[in-house]
Protein backbone atom coordinates (compact mmCIF):
# COMPACT_ATOMS: atom_id res chain seq x y z
CA UNK A 1 0.00 0.00 0.00
CA UNK A 2 2.81 2.15 0.67
CA UNK A 3 4.12 2.13 -3.02
CA UNK A 4 0.82 3.47 -4.54
CA UNK A 5 0.88 5.95 -2.16
CA UNK A 6 4.14 6.81 -4.07
CA UNK A 7 3.83 5.62 -7.56
CA UNK A 8 0.20 6.88 -7.70
CA UNK A 9 1.01 10.68 -8.00
CA UNK A 10 4.54 10.00 -9.55
CA UNK A 11 2.79 8.30 -12.38
CA UNK A 12 -0.03 11.56 -12.73
CA UNK A 13 2.59 13.75 -12.47
CA UNK A 14 4.55 12.01 -15.32
CA UNK A 15 1.13 12.08 -17.53
CA UNK A 16 0.90 16.20 -16.38
CA UNK A 17 4.43 16.89 -18.12
CA UNK A 18 4.37 14.32 -21.12
CA UNK A 19 0.24 16.30 -21.93
CA UNK A 20 2.17 19.78 -21.37
CA UNK A 21 5.15 18.34 -23.09
CA UNK A 22 2.48 17.78 -26.26
CA UNK A 23 0.49 21.02 -26.04
CA UNK A 24 3.99 23.01 -26.01
CA UNK A 25 5.32 21.04 -29.41
CA UNK A 26 1.83 21.97 -31.31
CA UNK A 27 1.90 25.68 -30.32
CA UNK A 28 5.45 25.54 -31.47
CA UNK A 29 4.76 24.59 -35.00
CA UNK A 30 6.04 20.94 -34.55
CA UNK A 31 3.16 19.69 -36.37
CA UNK A 32 2.72 22.09 -39.14
CA UNK A 33 4.32 20.34 -42.54
CA UNK A 34 4.03 16.78 -41.66
CA UNK A 35 4.15 15.63 -45.56
CA UNK A 36 7.13 17.80 -46.16
CA UNK A 37 9.79 15.75 -44.84
CA UNK A 38 8.06 12.63 -47.02
CA UNK A 39 8.55 14.25 -50.21
CA UNK A 40 11.81 16.26 -49.92
CA UNK A 41 13.73 12.99 -49.37
CA UNK A 42 12.67 11.78 -53.00
CA UNK A 43 14.07 14.75 -54.87
CA UNK A 44 17.31 14.87 -56.58
CA UNK A 45 17.79 18.34 -56.05
CA UNK A 46 20.05 20.53 -53.52
CA UNK A 47 18.32 22.99 -51.16
CA UNK A 48 19.22 26.50 -51.43
CA UNK A 49 22.94 28.06 -49.80
CA UNK A 50 23.77 23.79 -49.16
CA UNK A 51 25.97 23.09 -51.64
CA UNK A 52 28.18 20.09 -51.03
CA UNK A 53 31.58 20.06 -51.87
CA UNK A 54 34.08 17.15 -52.66
CA UNK A 55 36.57 16.62 -49.63
CA UNK A 56 39.66 17.88 -50.00
CA UNK A 57 42.29 15.64 -50.29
Amino acid sequence: MNQMLLLLPLALALGVIGLLAFFWALRSGQFDDLDGDAMRILTDEEPRGERRHPPDR
